[in-house]
Parts: C-alpha cells; sequence; structure tokens
C-alpha cells in the first residue's frame, strides 16, 4: 500500500517563493476551499508533478514555472511503500529529479526516463492513467476511465490487477523471440555455408583422389616403358657383345698374322732386292770389263756370257721371286682390307653397347626420379588424409548446427505458446474473467448508494453494457452529466476496493476535484457523503470545491487557499 505523508511545492503556478505545504494523513476528510484562482487545484497539480513529472490538467512544463520568480521552482512528496520511506523532489530552473529512499539518493546515471521508470514500475507500481484513476476524480481535463479507449482501459485493470507484469513479460517475450529468429535466420546461414564447404570439399577430394590416380598409372606406365625398353637395349648388347666376343679375337689374331706374312715377304723382297742388285753389279762388271781390274788378268768373252747369262737367269728367278711377293702382298691386303672392315664393325658394335650403357643409365636414373615422383604422390596423401580431416570437421559442424536449428526451432515453438498465453486474450483475460463479477457487483452496489439504479456491466473487452429497470440497453453516453458523474465516481471506489483487495496499487489518498461542484444534485452530495464516510479509516479524502457553505461542517478538517499580491497562499 502506498501511504503518502506531505507534499510541498514553491514558484510552482502562483505559489511564491516560500514552500506550501499540506500534510496529506492528517484527517481523514478535508475540504478544500478558496475563491477561483486561488490556488485549489494545485494541490493536484503539485502532486501529479512530483510522481509523473507533469501537472494533473493540461499545462506544459514551461507554464508550472511562476512567472514572477521565474526560478527555482520545486515540488517534493513523502510517501512510505511496506513501512520504506520514499521522498520524490521534482524542479525547474533548475531542472531537478531525485529519488530518496531510507534517506538515500537512487543512483541517476541512468537517463531520466530510466529513472521514471524506476518510480513507476518498480516503487509506486503504476503510472499516471492508473493513478488518477485509484487516486483523483477531477472536473479538469482528466478523462475518466468510461470515456479512455479500451487499450487505456485495460492498462488501468492491469495496474489494478497486478497483471501488467505479463505484458511486461510479453514484451521482453517479443524481444527474446526477436532474438530467437535472429539466431534460426542466422544458423539457417551457417548451414547453407556449410553446405556449400561440405559439397567444395567433396569436389576436392575427388579431385585430388583422381589427379593421384591419373598421375599413378600414367608414372607406373611410363617406368615399365623405360624397364621395356632397357630390356630390349640389354639383349641387344647381348647379341653385340657375342658378336664382338666371337669375332674381335680371331680378326685380331688374323690381321697379326698377315702382318707377321707381309713383314716376312717384305724382309723376303728386302733380300731378293739386295740380291738382285749384287747380280746385276755383277754381270754389269762383266759386261763393262774384258780383264780382271785386280789381277789384270784378261778374262774371256766364254767366261764373261758365261757369267752373264748365269746372272740373268739368276736375275730373272729373283725377278719372279719379287713378282709373286707383290701378288701375295696383294693378296694379303685384300684380305687385310676385309679385316679391317670386320675390325670397323666390331668397333661399332663396341660404340653400340657403350652407347647403349649410357642410354640404359639414362633410363634408369629416369625410372629413379618417376620412382621419386611416385614416393610424393604416395606423401601427397597425406593432403588428401588432411582433406578428409577437414570434410569430417566441417560434418560435425554441420551436427552442431542441425542440433543448435533443432533447439532453436524448439525454443521458437516454446515461445510461440508463451506468447499466446500471455497475449490479452490468454492468462490476462482469465484473471480479468475471474475478477469480472467482483468489478460489476460493487460497480453495481456504489451505483445504488449513490441512488442510480441501473445494471452496470463490464466484459472482457471492457465495454460496458448498462440497462435500466425497464431492461433497456444504454451506454455511457447516453447518460446526463449528472449520471455519468455517478458511474465515474461508482467506478473510482470500485477501483480503490479492488486495489485494497488486491494490495497492487492501494493508497491512502482520495482527492476529489470539484465533483460536488459539477452535476450532484442535493441528494448526490448525500450520498457521496456516506460513501466517503465509510471508507477505511486509513483513507484520507481531500475534497476540492467552491461550494465552503453548502459543504461546511462534513468534513473532519479544512483548508483554505487565497490569494496575496497575485501569490497564493493556505490561510492559517
Amino acid at each position: 500500500m502506498i501511504k503518502f505523508h506531505y507534499v510541498k511545492w514553491k514558484n510552482f503556478l502562483s505559489t511564491g517563493n516560500q514552500f506550501t505545504e499540506v500534510n496529506l494523513q492528517k484527517s481523514r476528510t478535508t475540504l478544500v476551499v478558496g475563491q477561483n484562482g486561488a490556488g485549489k487545484s494545485t494541490l493536484l497539480d503539485a502532486l501529479s508533478f512530483a510522481l509523473f513529472g507533469k501537472a494533473h490538467r493540461n499545462i506544459s512544463k514551461a507554464q508550472m514555472l511562476n512567472s514572477v520568480n521565474g526560478k527555482q521552482c520545486e515540488v517534493e512528496v513523502e510517501f512510505s511503500v511496506s513501512n520504506k520511506q520514499f521522498k520524490i523532489i521534482r524542479g525547474i530552473k533548475p531542472n531537478k529529479f531525485e529519488i530518496w529512499s531510507e534517506g538515500k539518493m537512487l543512483n541517476q546515471e541512468a537517463h531520466s526516463r530510466d529513472y521514471q521508470n524506476i518510480l513507476e514500475q518498480n516503487i509506486l507500481k503504476l503510472n499516471h492513467k492508473s493513478f488518477h484513476q485509484i487516486v483523483v476524480l477531477g472536473s479538469s481535463s482528466f478523462v475518466p476511465f468510461m470515456q479512455l479507449a479500451a487499450n487505456h482501459r485495460r492498462e488501468v485493470i492491469e495496474d489494478l490487477l497486478d497483471i501488467g507484469v505479463f505484458s511486461k513479460m510479453n514484451m521482453l517475450l517479443k524481444e527474446k523471440m526477436a532474438i530467437v529468429k535472429e539466431k534460426i535466420r542466422q544458423n539457417g546461414t551457417e548451414l547453407e555455408i556449410n553446405k556449400n564447404s561440405i559439397d567444395s570439399q567433396k569436389k576436392y577430394i575427388k579431385s585430388i583422389t583422381e589427379i593421384n590416380l591419373a598421375n599413378r598409372e600414367s608414372k607406373v606406365k611410363s617406368i615399365e616403358e623405360k624397364r621395356s625398353e632397357i630390356d630390349s637395349i640389354t639383349k641387344a648388347n647381348a647379341e653385340y657383345t657375342k658378336q664382338i666376343e666371337d669375332n674381335l679375337i680371331p680378326v685380331q689374331q688374323a690381321i697379326e698374322k698377315l702382318n707377321d706374312r707381309k713383314s716376312k715377304l717384305d724382309s723376303y723382297k728386302n733380300q731378293f732386292a739386295t740380291e738382285m742388285k749384287k747380280i746385276v753389279k755383277e754381270a754389269k762388271f762383266y759386261e763393262d770389263n774384258s780383264e780382271c781390274p785386280t789381277c789384270s788378268q784378261t778374262i774371256t768373252v766364254e767366261l764373261r756370257n758365261s757369267h752373264i747369262a748365269v746372272a740373268k737367269d739368276r736375275a730373272k728367278e729373283l725377278q719372279q721371286g719379287i713378282d709373286q711377293a707383290d701378288n701375295t702382298f696383294k693378296s694379303l691386303d685384300g684380305e687385310y682390307d676385309v679385316l679391317l672392315t670386320k675390325q670397323t664393325e666390331i668397333q661399332d658394335l663396341q660404340k653400340n653397347v657403350h652407347s647403349n650403357i649410357n642410354l640404359v643409365n639414362q633410363l634408369t636414373k629416369t625410372i629413379e626420379q618417376i620412382q621419386e615422383e611416385l614416393n610424393t604422390l604416395s606423401l601427397g596423401s597425406e593432403d588428401l588424409s588432411k582433406a578428409n580431416l577437414d570434410l569430417e570437421n566441417l560434418r560435425n559442424v554441420k551436427e552442431q548446427l542441425s542440433d543448435t536449428k533443432y533447439k532453436l526451432n524448439e525454443e521458437q515453438q516454446y515461445n510461440t505458446v508463451i506468447q499466446e498465453l500471455l497475449k490479452d486474450t490468454g492468462i490476462k483475460t482469465k484473471i480479468i474473467k475471474q475478477y469480472l463479477p467482483v468489478i460489476n457487483q460493487l460497480v453495481n452496489q456504489y451505483l445504488q448508494t449513490l441512488d442510480f439504479y441501473v445494471h452496470f456491466d463490464l466484459d472482457e473487452s471492457f465495454k460496458e453494457t448498462i440497462r435500466s429497470r425497464h431492461r433497456d440497453e444504454f451506454t455511457y453516453t447516453s447518460f446526463s452529466e449528472g449520471e455519468k458523474q455517478r458511474i465515474d465516481l461508482a467506478l473510482l471506489f470500485t477501483w480503490r476496493m479492488i486495489a485494497r483487495m488486491k494490495n497492487s496499487v492501494a493508497t491512502n489518498l482520495l482527492v476529489l476535484d470539484e465533483t460536488f461542484d459539477s452535476s450532484l444534485d442535493h441528494d448526490g452530495i448525500e450520498n457521496l457523503m456516506k460513501i466517503l464516510n465509510t471508507l477505511e479509516e486509513d483513507t484520507n479524502t481531500f475534497v476540492i470545491s467552491h461550494k465552503g457553505d453548502v459543504l461546511e461542517g462534513k468534513f473532519v478538517d479544512k483548508i483554505e487557499f487565497y490569494k496575496e499580491k497575485n501569490f497564493s497562499k493556505i490561510k492559517s
């Protein structure tokens, strides 16, 4: 329960630089009187400004500042909630907004709007509309419950029944659902990216596998071809070697023999030539000399002819020997040429063997190089293993994302169910349904007390149905101003009773602003006084009125406002 202790103000509206203070718990009933413009309703405006930052009447903040002094406007209200003391101070020029709890000011680091939310939601637990439905009934610019739009009527009822928390929960749930929706969207995007990554990784692995297989097959085939070439070359070399081995030594031996024969023939020819020279010299001697040059003995013709004939025969034999040797030489040269040809062929075979050996060595090195490349391809399988590991990791991520998707969808489904419960047609409607019979019963009781005999009924959407004794159906706008005011009063007292029953926004303060001055007749005033006198003892009622003479003596206490030098004051 909110128990208001006092409210005081200065430089507020027509009030001067000295504080005007009203004790809000002094008497059960207090009559507030004064001439028009004396400042009676300033009490309401000061109280509303202190609590909600705006006046009860339609007055701007600039208009609330006293136009004469033009500064140091300050309003202060003190109240307690569950025995915890609070004090609110607001000011204009300079601007001020302070919330004090048990003598300590609450942290002001928050934005002023958040600071106001702390006051309304955590301390007062009611807003400007609800406050004026429970505490105030005025004849100024304030809009009574029946003139509120359906959504504003719902706000008042929710405050009274303390079910506004469901609206807050619904608002928080919407934020949560928006976050979950965004997470679902992000999850879908990540799943799509993951799917594309997995497809790309599979293609990459397939590509690596195909390339490695093609390379391996190509290299193995190349090795086989080169080994086959080596085998062919080796076989050819074996044949070449056999031919060399079969012919090299015999040819060499034959050449040596020919060389020996030629050398011997050469020796014979030299001997024949020497002997030929000797015989020719001897024959020439006998031809040229008829006597011996040594002994001077005469050489006979017969002897000379005999020696010459012998020399010629011998020369002829020697010439035949030389000719035969030349023919033999020619024959040997022919054989020698054949042997040289064979020797050249053998040398060519040897060159082929040597060239083939080099080619085999080269092919062997090429095979070794290709084998190393094959080994590299085998080592390249590590890349394939890494690629497969990356694919496995991507699949694990997919599982995690899918699990997250399932949980988010499940959470979204739960939130949708909760949202249905938190809607106006959900839990709140069920609670309101339970209270509607009590609300309608109380309203009708107060209407009968006010001598207004109709049957008033609010439905779940807070639309009214009003029936007369003859069961004729009316709406609020169908009635006169006096009848409307009776309905407004009945609702005001009903809300106070519901608040007290629910212990949600119950308060000790009730202010009726010119309610007795407008549309209530004498009987209406008497009936309203009956209701006021039956209110709980801890209720402090303030009635602001011009009819002080009519209401004189009906209240425990009286406050009279007057003006002095254009400043409002309270008569002491």
